[in-house]
């Protein structure tokens, strides 16, 4: 049976001297895995649409197993992504964990959508570094970590100082600090951030300029519950750290005179 999807190359890797076996991330069903006979040959009409990061319509023939990809026509082939190696490294690390985390074959389509969206805001120009720490907050709930960010963990009071609490699961008002001794102060503009990667859909900002230090305090929260509560660490992420170490590759941030807002 002949299937017409839009999807997002996750993975491709040789197969054979001339094969690819490629991992789409589809809106339609979900993760799959077809092979693409002849797409390691540079004249091969495949040879293109199965490079990772290309967002296309997929024509595949699936019966049992493995499905075979036909065609694919290209929606945005991700240029400056792949012609850019900081961007490129933070593409590959979304790739990397949405593929960690959604299970082949079932539909899902607001994870196809955070992926998408990502990946567009990255190609178009916004902060890749930015744009990674919602995708982060954004498929937490896939790792089946689901923080309370709307109000205190404890009491539920919306209210007040607030703080970050990995035993809790979420913020916890000044009322409730006692119950965490290794709580996570916030500023108001800190816990304002934190709510809008969470919960806010990239598509919905504008254009997005925040400090360095204010990304990376907020990136070692995120970071931490995936690595010490989920157990995820992930190979790109050693790449960014990589880069991290190298200033001048890494993307333009917020100087200490500029303003810091949520979007502009």
């Amino acid at each position: 049976m002949l299937h017409k999807w839009e999807g997002i190359v996750l993975k491709s890797r040789a197969y054979g001297e001339s094969n690819k076996i490629v991992t789409l991330f589809t809106r339609e069903a979900g993760k799959v895995t077809v092979m693409a006979r002849g797409a390691k040959k540079p004249t091969s009409r495949l040879a293109g649409i199965t490079q990772t990061f290309m967002h296309g319509m997929f024509v595949c023939q699936r019966t049992s197993g493995m499905g075979t990809l036909q065609q694919g026509e290209h929606l945005n082939s991700m240029r400056h992504i792949l012609t850019d190696i900081t961007l490129t490294a933070y593409a590959s690390y979304i790739v990397e964990i949405v593929d960690r985390l959604v299970e082949e074959g079932k539909s899902e389509p607001y994870a196809f959508d955070v992926l998408q969206q990502a990946l567009n805001a990255i190609e178009e120009g916004y902060d890749p570094e930015a744009i990674t720490l919602f995708v982060d907050w954004k498929m937490l709930p896939y790792t089946g970590v689901q923080p309370i960010l709307h109000a205190c963990a404890s009491c539920g009071a919306i209210d007040g100082e607030f703080a970050f609490s990995f035993t809790q699961g979420g913020f916890l008002c000044h009322r409730c600090f006692h119950l965490d001794p290794y709580i996570i102060r916030l500023t108001p503009t800190q816990l304002k951030l934190i709510r809008m990667f969470y919960m806010v859909p990239i598509e919905q900002l504008g254009k997005i300029e925040l400090k360095r230090e204010t990304k990376r305090f907020i990136k070692k929260i995120v970071t931490t519950i995936y690595e010490e509560q989920t157990g995820i660490r992930l190979k790109s992420r050693t790449f960014i750290e990589q880069l991290e170490r190298t200033p001048e590759l890494l993307p333009r941030s917020s100087d200490a005179n500029e303003k810091e807002e949520d979007s502009k």
